[in-house]
Protein backbone atom coordinates (compact mmCIF):
# COMPACT_ATOMS: atom_id res chain seq x y z
CA UNK A 1 0.00 0.00 0.00
CA UNK A 2 1.51 3.26 -1.07
CA UNK A 3 1.43 6.29 1.14
CA UNK A 4 0.33 9.54 -0.45
CA UNK A 5 2.55 12.36 0.68
CA UNK A 6 0.83 15.72 1.06
CA UNK A 7 1.74 18.17 -1.64
CA UNK A 8 3.82 21.09 -0.40
CA UNK A 9 1.96 24.29 0.29
CA UNK A 10 2.57 27.00 -2.26
CA UNK A 11 5.24 29.45 -1.27
CA UNK A 12 4.27 33.02 -0.52
CA UNK A 13 6.11 34.02 -3.69
CA UNK A 14 3.82 31.84 -5.80
CA UNK A 15 0.55 32.60 -4.05
CA UNK A 16 -1.57 35.40 -5.41
CA UNK A 17 -4.22 37.36 -3.56
CA UNK A 18 -7.70 36.42 -4.70
CA UNK A 19 -8.65 39.92 -5.67
CA UNK A 20 -7.09 43.30 -4.97
CA UNK A 21 -9.06 45.51 -2.62
CA UNK A 22 -7.37 48.87 -3.05
CA UNK A 23 -8.68 49.59 -6.58
CA UNK A 24 -12.23 49.37 -5.23
CA UNK A 25 -11.29 51.82 -2.47
CA UNK A 26 -10.06 54.19 -5.20
CA UNK A 27 -13.37 53.82 -7.06
CA UNK A 28 -15.32 54.49 -3.86
CA UNK A 29 -13.23 57.60 -3.16
CA UNK A 30 -13.74 58.85 -6.74
CA UNK A 31 -17.50 58.44 -6.44
CA UNK A 32 -17.84 60.05 -3.01
CA UNK A 33 -15.40 62.91 -3.39
CA UNK A 34 -16.38 63.32 -7.02
CA UNK A 35 -20.01 63.80 -5.95
CA UNK A 36 -18.93 66.68 -3.69
CA UNK A 37 -16.96 68.26 -6.54
CA UNK A 38 -19.91 67.91 -8.93
CA UNK A 39 -22.23 69.62 -6.47
CA UNK A 40 -19.78 72.46 -5.93
CA UNK A 41 -19.26 72.81 -9.68
CA UNK A 42 -23.01 73.08 -10.22
CA UNK A 43 -24.10 75.32 -7.34
CA UNK A 44 -20.80 76.97 -6.45
CA UNK A 45 -18.21 76.04 -3.86
CA UNK A 46 -17.70 77.84 -0.56
CA UNK A 47 -15.33 80.81 -0.70
CA UNK A 48 -12.46 79.29 1.26
CA UNK A 49 -9.68 81.73 2.24
CA UNK A 50 -7.12 82.86 1.22
CA UNK A 51 -7.81 82.24 -2.50
CA UNK A 52 -11.58 81.62 -2.31
CA UNK A 53 -10.96 77.96 -3.18
CA UNK A 54 -9.86 74.81 -1.40
CA UNK A 55 -7.88 73.37 -4.33
CA UNK A 56 -5.44 74.84 -6.83
CA UNK A 57 -4.54 73.95 -10.44
CA UNK A 58 -7.48 71.54 -10.78
CA UNK A 59 -10.61 73.36 -9.66
CA UNK A 60 -14.26 73.40 -10.73
CA UNK A 61 -15.04 70.85 -13.42
CA UNK A 62 -11.34 70.05 -13.72
CA UNK A 63 -11.50 68.62 -10.20
CA UNK A 64 -14.48 66.52 -11.29
CA UNK A 65 -12.49 65.28 -14.28
CA UNK A 66 -9.62 64.39 -11.97
CA UNK A 67 -11.93 62.27 -9.79
CA UNK A 68 -13.31 60.58 -12.91
CA UNK A 69 -9.78 59.82 -14.11
CA UNK A 70 -8.91 58.29 -10.73
CA UNK A 71 -12.06 56.16 -10.86
CA UNK A 72 -11.22 54.91 -14.36
CA UNK A 73 -7.69 53.99 -13.29
CA UNK A 74 -9.13 52.18 -10.26
CA UNK A 75 -11.51 50.23 -12.50
CA UNK A 76 -8.63 49.32 -14.80
CA UNK A 77 -6.51 48.11 -11.88
CA UNK A 78 -9.41 46.02 -10.57
CA UNK A 79 -9.90 44.34 -13.94
CA UNK A 80 -6.22 43.82 -14.83
CA UNK A 81 -4.96 40.23 -14.85
CA UNK A 82 -1.44 41.03 -16.01
CA UNK A 83 1.11 43.78 -15.50
CA UNK A 84 0.01 46.92 -17.36
CA UNK A 85 2.80 49.52 -17.38
CA UNK A 86 0.69 52.11 -19.22
CA UNK A 87 -2.01 51.76 -16.58
CA UNK A 88 0.55 52.17 -13.81
CA UNK A 89 1.98 55.30 -15.44
CA UNK A 90 -1.53 56.72 -15.83
CA UNK A 91 -2.23 55.99 -12.17
CA UNK A 92 0.87 57.78 -10.97
CA UNK A 93 0.22 60.76 -13.28
CA UNK A 94 -3.29 61.13 -11.87
CA UNK A 95 -1.89 60.69 -8.36
CA UNK A 96 0.59 63.53 -8.96
CA UNK A 97 -2.21 65.74 -10.29
CA UNK A 98 -4.33 65.05 -7.19
CA UNK A 99 -1.39 65.93 -4.95
CA UNK A 100 -0.81 69.20 -6.82
CA UNK A 101 -4.45 70.15 -6.39
CA UNK A 102 -4.21 70.00 -2.58
CA UNK A 103 -0.88 71.86 -2.40
CA UNK A 104 -2.31 74.42 0.04
CA UNK A 105 -2.47 71.65 2.63
CA UNK A 106 1.16 72.45 3.45
CA UNK A 107 0.12 75.82 4.90
CA UNK A 108 -2.61 74.17 6.99
CA UNK A 109 -0.21 71.59 8.40
CA UNK A 110 2.50 74.11 9.26
CA UNK A 111 -0.06 76.42 10.89
CA UNK A 112 -1.47 73.61 13.01
CA UNK A 113 1.99 72.39 14.05
CA UNK A 114 2.96 75.79 15.38
CA UNK A 115 -0.52 76.23 16.92
CA UNK A 116 -1.15 79.36 14.85
CA UNK A 117 -3.19 78.46 11.73
CA UNK A 118 -3.84 82.11 10.90
CA UNK A 119 -6.84 83.98 9.54
CA UNK A 120 -6.68 82.12 6.21
CA UNK A 121 -7.35 78.75 7.88
CA UNK A 122 -10.76 77.15 7.28
CA UNK A 123 -11.80 73.71 8.64
CA UNK A 124 -13.86 72.94 5.53
CA UNK A 125 -10.92 73.62 3.22
CA UNK A 126 -8.69 71.49 5.44
CA UNK A 127 -11.12 68.55 5.28
CA UNK A 128 -11.41 68.84 1.51
CA UNK A 129 -7.63 68.89 1.06
CA UNK A 130 -7.22 65.94 3.44
CA UNK A 131 -9.81 64.02 1.42
CA UNK A 132 -7.88 64.87 -1.73
CA UNK A 133 -4.65 63.67 -0.12
CA UNK A 134 -6.37 60.43 0.94
CA UNK A 135 -7.39 59.82 -2.68
CA UNK A 136 -3.81 60.29 -3.86
CA UNK A 137 -2.54 57.89 -1.19
CA UNK A 138 -5.13 55.25 -2.11
CA UNK A 139 -4.33 55.54 -5.81
CA UNK A 140 -0.59 55.28 -5.21
CA UNK A 141 -1.08 52.23 -2.97
CA UNK A 142 -3.36 50.60 -5.58
CA UNK A 143 -0.80 51.05 -8.36
CA UNK A 144 1.94 49.75 -6.07
CA UNK A 145 -0.19 46.69 -5.25
CA UNK A 146 -0.77 46.10 -8.97
CA UNK A 147 2.97 46.15 -9.57
CA UNK A 148 3.72 43.81 -6.69
CA UNK A 149 1.06 41.28 -7.64
CA UNK A 150 1.68 41.10 -11.34
CA UNK A 151 5.25 42.09 -12.00
CA UNK A 152 7.48 41.25 -9.04
CA UNK A 153 8.88 37.79 -8.35
CA UNK A 154 7.43 37.83 -4.84
CA UNK A 155 3.71 38.45 -4.45
CA UNK A 156 4.21 39.77 -0.92
CA UNK A 157 6.83 42.46 -1.51
CA UNK A 158 7.07 42.68 -5.29
CA UNK A 159 10.88 42.60 -5.26
CA UNK A 160 12.84 40.95 -8.04
CA UNK A 161 16.24 39.38 -8.46
CA UNK A 162 18.39 37.47 -5.97
CA UNK A 163 18.34 38.14 -2.26
CA UNK A 164 20.70 40.90 -1.23
CA UNK A 165 22.52 41.57 1.97
CA UNK A 166 21.32 44.50 4.01
CA UNK A 167 23.04 47.73 3.03
CA UNK A 168 25.51 48.94 5.63
CA UNK A 169 26.68 52.09 3.86
CA UNK A 170 24.73 55.08 2.65
CA UNK A 171 24.78 55.36 -1.16
CA UNK A 172 26.40 58.45 -2.59
CA UNK A 173 23.20 59.65 -4.24
CA UNK A 174 21.41 59.62 -0.88
CA UNK A 175 24.12 61.72 0.74
CA UNK A 176 24.06 64.17 -2.16
CA UNK A 177 20.28 64.44 -1.82
CA UNK A 178 20.49 65.04 1.93
CA UNK A 179 23.06 67.80 1.56
CA UNK A 180 21.03 69.28 -1.30
CA UNK A 181 18.09 69.56 1.09
CA UNK A 182 20.32 71.32 3.62
CA UNK A 183 21.60 73.63 0.88
CA UNK A 184 18.02 74.49 -0.09
CA UNK A 185 17.14 75.31 3.50
CA UNK A 186 20.22 77.50 3.99
CA UNK A 187 19.69 79.21 0.63
CA UNK A 188 16.15 80.11 1.69
CA UNK A 189 17.54 81.50 4.94
CA UNK A 190 20.17 83.47 2.99
CA UNK A 191 17.43 85.01 0.85
CA UNK A 192 15.72 86.24 4.03
CA UNK A 193 19.00 87.64 5.33
CA UNK A 194 19.38 89.50 2.03
CA UNK A 195 16.03 91.32 2.33
CA UNK A 196 16.31 91.68 6.11
CA UNK A 197 14.23 90.68 9.11
CA UNK A 198 12.63 94.04 9.87
CA UNK A 199 9.07 92.91 9.12
CA UNK A 200 9.47 89.37 10.40
CA UNK A 201 7.78 89.07 13.84
CA UNK A 202 10.68 87.40 15.62
CA UNK A 203 9.15 88.24 18.98
CA UNK A 204 5.66 86.98 18.13
CA UNK A 205 5.70 84.38 20.84
CA UNK A 206 5.74 80.60 21.03
CA UNK A 207 4.32 80.05 17.53
CA UNK A 208 7.23 81.84 15.85
CA UNK A 209 9.74 80.00 18.04
CA UNK A 210 8.10 76.70 17.07
CA UNK A 211 8.25 77.66 13.40
CA UNK A 212 11.94 78.55 13.53
CA UNK A 213 12.83 75.38 15.43
CA UNK A 214 10.79 73.26 13.03
CA UNK A 215 12.39 75.05 10.08
CA UNK A 216 15.87 74.06 11.19
CA UNK A 217 14.89 70.54 12.24
CA UNK A 218 13.25 69.78 8.89
CA UNK A 219 15.92 71.56 6.88
CA UNK A 220 19.13 70.43 8.57
CA UNK A 221 18.73 67.71 11.19
CA UNK A 222 16.15 65.55 9.39
CA UNK A 223 17.87 65.26 5.98
CA UNK A 224 21.27 64.60 7.57
CA UNK A 225 19.77 61.96 9.87
CA UNK A 226 18.39 60.18 6.79
CA UNK A 227 21.88 59.85 5.33
CA UNK A 228 24.04 59.07 8.39
CA UNK A 229 24.39 56.21 10.86
CA UNK A 230 23.07 58.33 13.73
CA UNK A 231 19.74 58.30 11.90
CA UNK A 232 19.55 54.53 12.42
CA UNK A 233 20.87 54.14 15.96
CA UNK A 234 20.57 56.80 18.65
CA UNK A 235 24.04 58.35 19.17
CA UNK A 236 25.83 58.16 22.49
CA UNK A 237 25.02 61.71 23.52
CA UNK A 238 21.25 61.05 23.62
CA UNK A 239 20.24 60.28 27.23
CA UNK A 240 18.41 56.99 27.92
CA UNK A 241 18.19 56.09 24.21
CA UNK A 242 21.87 55.82 23.28
CA UNK A 243 22.62 52.66 21.29
CA UNK A 244 18.98 51.79 20.62
CA UNK A 245 17.62 51.51 17.11
CA UNK A 246 15.59 54.50 15.91
CA UNK A 247 12.09 53.56 14.64
CA UNK A 248 12.39 54.07 10.89
CA UNK A 249 8.94 55.67 10.62
CA UNK A 250 10.02 58.37 13.07
CA UNK A 251 12.12 59.81 10.23
CA UNK A 252 10.36 58.51 7.13
CA UNK A 253 6.85 59.81 7.89
CA UNK A 254 7.76 63.49 8.45
CA UNK A 255 10.31 63.34 5.62
CA UNK A 256 7.73 61.96 3.18
CA UNK A 257 5.01 64.41 4.22
CA UNK A 258 7.17 67.51 4.10
CA UNK A 259 8.98 66.53 0.90
CA UNK A 260 5.69 65.98 -0.93
CA UNK A 261 4.29 69.20 0.52
CA UNK A 262 7.31 71.28 -0.46
CA UNK A 263 7.57 69.82 -3.96
CA UNK A 264 3.86 70.26 -4.70
CA UNK A 265 3.32 73.69 -3.13
CA UNK A 266 6.44 75.32 -4.47
CA UNK A 267 6.18 73.48 -7.78
CA UNK A 268 2.86 75.25 -8.30
CA UNK A 269 4.40 78.47 -7.01
CA UNK A 270 7.34 78.24 -9.42
CA UNK A 271 5.02 77.63 -12.37
CA UNK A 272 2.97 80.69 -11.41
CA UNK A 273 6.12 82.77 -10.85
CA UNK A 274 7.44 81.77 -14.28
CA UNK A 275 4.22 82.86 -15.99
CA UNK A 276 4.14 86.16 -14.10
CA UNK A 277 7.79 86.85 -14.92
CA UNK A 278 7.43 86.07 -18.62
CA UNK A 279 4.17 88.02 -19.00
CA UNK A 280 5.26 90.91 -16.80
CA UNK A 281 2.28 90.49 -14.47
CA UNK A 282 4.24 90.00 -11.26
CA UNK A 283 2.67 91.91 -8.39
CA UNK A 284 5.30 93.06 -5.86
CA UNK A 285 2.65 93.92 -3.25
CA UNK A 286 4.12 96.39 -0.80
CA UNK A 287 7.45 96.18 -2.62
CA UNK A 288 9.32 94.71 0.33
CA UNK A 289 10.18 91.49 -1.48
CA UNK A 290 11.52 92.04 -5.00
CA UNK A 291 11.10 89.55 -7.84
CA UNK A 292 14.69 88.33 -7.39
CA UNK A 293 13.88 87.26 -3.83
CA UNK A 294 11.18 84.87 -5.03
CA UNK A 295 13.47 83.46 -7.71
CA UNK A 296 15.89 82.52 -4.93
CA UNK A 297 13.46 81.47 -2.19
CA UNK A 298 11.04 79.32 -4.17
CA UNK A 299 13.67 77.23 -6.04
CA UNK A 300 15.42 76.82 -2.68
CA UNK A 301 12.26 75.37 -1.15
CA UNK A 302 11.81 73.11 -4.18
CA UNK A 303 15.40 71.85 -3.94
CA UNK A 304 14.83 71.25 -0.24
CA UNK A 305 11.72 69.17 -0.95
CA UNK A 306 13.31 67.02 -3.67
CA UNK A 307 16.47 66.46 -1.64
CA UNK A 308 14.48 65.44 1.43
CA UNK A 309 12.35 63.03 -0.61
CA UNK A 310 15.28 61.32 -2.33
CA UNK A 311 17.17 61.03 0.96
CA UNK A 312 14.05 59.43 2.49
CA UNK A 313 14.01 56.85 -0.32
CA UNK A 314 17.63 56.02 0.42
CA UNK A 315 16.88 55.64 4.13
CA UNK A 316 13.89 53.40 3.34
CA UNK A 317 15.97 51.09 1.13
CA UNK A 318 18.77 50.93 3.69
CA UNK A 319 16.62 50.20 6.74
CA UNK A 320 13.79 48.04 5.37
CA UNK A 321 13.59 44.54 6.74
CA UNK A 322 13.84 41.43 4.55
CA UNK A 323 10.57 40.11 3.20
CA UNK A 324 9.18 37.20 5.24
CA UNK A 325 8.10 35.51 2.03
CA UNK A 326 11.19 35.57 -0.18
CA UNK A 327 13.96 36.82 2.11
CA UNK A 328 14.91 39.71 -0.17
Amino acid sequence: MTTMLPSPAPSPAAARPRRPVLPYAVIAWALLYGAVRVRWALVGSPAFPPLDTDLVVFTGWWAVALCAAAGLVGAGLAAARSWRPALAVAGWVVCAAVLLSCALLLLDVVGLLILDPGAAFHPGALLSRLACLAGAALLHAAVLQHRRRLRGDCRRCGRTGPAREAATTVPTWARVAAWSAVAGCLLRLAAQVWVGFEDVPLSAGASMVAFEVGFLLAGVLLPLALAHSWGVVWPGWVPLLAGRRIPRLLLLVPAALFSVGLVCYFGVGLAQLTVETVTGTFDPGDGRYPLAFFWVAEPAYWLWGWGLGVAAVGHHLRTRRPCRGCGR
